[in-house]
């Protein structure tokens, strides 16, 4: 039987509450080399759903090589694994949502620019691999957010229309790269204020802000 309707969550700012942990640790990267300190508005504005790659261009310009892209990367996110490893959590009500959409044999993936240690790291705390068909990450993809191939890719893997699918955001880039895709799109306020989320079709609080009816009907739309 057909499933009604395919899921992908994003990952960072989605399903967890880690985003001032990332701003953190970039703080401390910037620190470390005597940089301008780095604010939450330009991290908002600049870093937030986007690969790292395409965060140490705008940094260091874009001749930055590769060896120094996964040198700095491999710094920066050692550094966010310590500092929230004794905080991490799942946005609330997810465990629950995820639940009810297996129940009903709903297809979900998740779809990050994020990179494998740091997804290993959130599996190890949140034994949620079951729930999810697979995991399209930043080595999966030649275009980061706002580009929708991370999306596309999604879709394909949930084997659905885009106007079947829904996904979960909680970044500017990332909304835009699933509305590119097809997808329908909620956001979470857990990063940005509402007023920066208009683009996505609901806006909700966390995930005990919606429900399958819901979900379901905005597949439908």
């Amino acid at each position: 039987m057909k499933p009604l309707f395919g899921v992908a969550f994003d990952l960072d700012g989605t399903l967890i509450h880690n985003n001032d942990f990332h701003i953190q640790s970039w703080q401390i990267f910037y620190q470390k080399r005597n940089m301008p300190p780095l604010t939450k508005t330009e991290y908002l504005q600049q870093f937030n759903g986007k690969t790292n790659a395409d965060v140490l261009r705008y940094i260091f310009g874009t001749n930055i090589s590769q060896e120094m892209i996964q040198a700095y990367t491999n710094e920066k996110e050692a550094i966010y694994r310590e500092i929230y490893a004794p905080h991490i959590e799942p946005v609330n009500g997810l465990i629950d949502l995820l639940e009810t959409l297996n129940n009903n044999n709903i297809p979900m993936v998740i779809a990050t620019s994020g990179i494998k240690e740091n997804i290993d790291f959130m599996l190890q705390h949140i034994p949620i691999q079951h729930y999810f068909k697979n995991v399209i990450y930043s080595a999966h993809i030649k275009h980061g957010k706002p580009h929708p191939e991370i999306y596309e890719k999604a879709v394909q893997e949930l084997g659905l229309p885009p106007n079947c699918c829904i996904a979960f955001e909680d970044a500017v880039a990332g909304i835009s790269a699933a509305k590119s895709a097809g997808l329908k799109v909620i956001a979470l306020t857990t990063t940005h204020p509402p007023n920066e989320l208009l683009a996505a079709d609901k806006i909700i609080t966390d995930f005990t802000y919606i429900n399958f009816q819901a979900l379901q009907q905005l597949a439908e739309q």
